[in-house]
């Protein structure tokens, strides 16, 4: 059995099966703490435990919790890599990951398939027991979240180890698409999907979601944290802008935000934009943040994997100083004035310039942004600039919108269409620094991956665009193949 599709019962806790007569069962009870996958459905909370173990998981240092977002940044041209520590990324920054780069290519692709088979188990046993203990209504509730998070894990994979989908329209290979539980020894042989065909699953289980998650939640935490109507909305977003469809991108963003500003979702949870660029950054529950991966006090995100850690140097959090920004990067865009209140993300220390959106010290315990509103707003933006003759006025006040509630003193005025896209890719730089875009943003649009330092630039027909296969997968799965 392929080691990466974890053998799990419902809950991943060990499951005791008790066939011996009730002597056996009063001399020896089930541990209270243990729950086997024939109880594990038996009630509410036991069902809605297993929906946040899939959600725990997601939050895995090696998933969204940390690393997704990172492995996107250094695959940029902003963050100089300061260690040549592989650990912390120091080969996915200079493009040279190999089959065998643990703590990337093989650790993301475990952890992703982790997270799809959790949710593969999940709904198999809503569908042979849950759904019977909570209802129809309730139990599609809970389907809609694994389904959401299947996807994400499925998104994941595919900006990685999978070919663009403006590479051939989705005809190169995807990812094996795995929609059924592993759950004991067999044969887990699968031929890669078309990047096509997992596109088109993603946005399968996202419609299923969007029509079941609740619209809202009774907290701004539980909205912060778990799928609402508006956090599946909002990632539909990405995806079809990730395939360059524009008009889909459109309509989905038109559910969320107004014709005019200031720009606000009409209805579910409101989400639109803080006043101070600052806030989502220390009150991690604001409307602004769509979804985001929480730690608690005692809940690091794990050794080596935090995003305060990476992106801040002892001198000014405690951090590790992993990744410093270049200073030829987007920090020295003329454009991007001293005024911008998002300057004052950027210190500077030892002589070099580094990115503090994350500041809680030590623990590094900052909340991991995945969504917020503004990038809903500039996926709207460039889906509008793309697919208007002109220059589309309401993408011009989009752009304003998310430029003016940092720096007032600027008004954009593109002239031509090609102005004003570059000027949105530009402002989705500054915007979304240090919060998981730049990779994915340069090979959506089959942009070279940058020359940064020793680091020559990679043309988007290289192998080195793309993670190879890990070396684990090709060796277990025998219908698998190497990028």
């Amino acid at each position: 059995m392929n080691k990466l599709n974890k053998i799990l019962i419902a809950t991943g806790l060990a499951g005791l099966s008790l066939t011996s007569c009730k002597r056996d069962v009063d001399l020896f009870p089930a541990p209270t703490n243990t729950i086997s996958d024939l109880t594990a459905y038996d009630t509410r909370d036991r069902i809605e435990g297993n929906v946040r173990s899939i959600y725990a998981s997601i939050k895995n240092s090696g998933m969204y919790g940390g690393r997704y977002q990172i492995f996107n940044d250094i695959r940029g041209g902003d963050f100089n890599n300061e260690r040549t520590n592989v650990v912390t990324g120091f080969d996915v920054w200079q493009y040279t990951p190999t089959n065998n780069s643990t703590n990337s290519v093989q650790n993301h692709w475990s952890q992703a398939y982790y997270v799809i088979n959790l949710a593969n188990v999940f709904l198999d046993g809503m569908s042979k027991k849950g759904t019977a203990v909570v209802g129809q209504t309730l139990s599609n509730n809970f389907i809609a979240e694994a389904r959401f998070l299947r996807a994400m894990s499925y998104y994941s994979l595919l900006q990685f180890y999978c070919r663009p989908f403006a590479d051939g329209n989705g005809s190169k290979p995807g990812v094996p698409l795995r929609l059924t539980p592993n759950t004991g020894s067999g044969n887990y042989a699968l031929a890669r999907a078309t990047v096509a065909q997992v596109y088109a699953q993603i946005l399968e289980d996202l419609n299923f979601a969007e029509t079941n998650v609740p619209l809202s939640y009774a907290n701004a935490t539980l909205n912060t944290t778990r799928a609402h109507r508006n956090t599946v909305i909002a990632f539909k977003t990405r995806v079809y802008l990730s395939m360059g469809q524009w008009n889909n991108v459109i309509t989905e963003a038109n559910k969320i935000v107004s014709a005019n500003a200031p720009f606000a979702a009409a209805s579910g949870v409101v989400h639109t934009m803080q006043a101070n660029v600052r806030t989502p950054y220390t009150n991690f529950t604001t409307t602004e943040s769509i979804l985001s991966m929480p730690f608690a006090a005692n809940e690091q995100p794990g050794t080596q994997n935090q995003l305060g850690f990476y992106y801040g140097p002892a001198a000014l959090n405690g951090g590790s100083g992993e990744y410093s920004l270049i200073g030829t990067g987007i920090i020295a865009d003329a454009n991007w004035k001293a005024t911008d209140a998002r300057r004052g993300f950027i210190q500077t220390s030892g002589g070099k310039s580094w990115l503090m959106k994350y500041t809680i010290p030590s623990t590094f315990i900052d909340w991991a942004p995945v969504i917020r509103y503004p990038e809903v707003m500039l996926n709207l933006a460039e889906a509008l600039a793309e697919t208007a003759t002109g220059v589309d006025a309401r993408a011009v006040a989009l752009l304003n919108a998310v430029r003016q509630r940092s720096d007032a003193t600027t008004t954009f005025a593109p002239t031509t269409k090609a102005e004003l896209i570059s000027l949105i890719l530009n402002e989705r730089r500054i915007e979304l620094l240090g919060e998981g875009f730049a990779g994915a943003d340069l090979t959506r649009r089959l942009q070279p991956l940058p020359a940064k330092a020793s680091v020559a630039s990679v043309p988007s027909t290289s192998q080195q665009y793309i993670w190879p296969i890990p070396a684990n997968e090709l060796l277990l799965n025998p219908l698998m193949t190497d990028n």
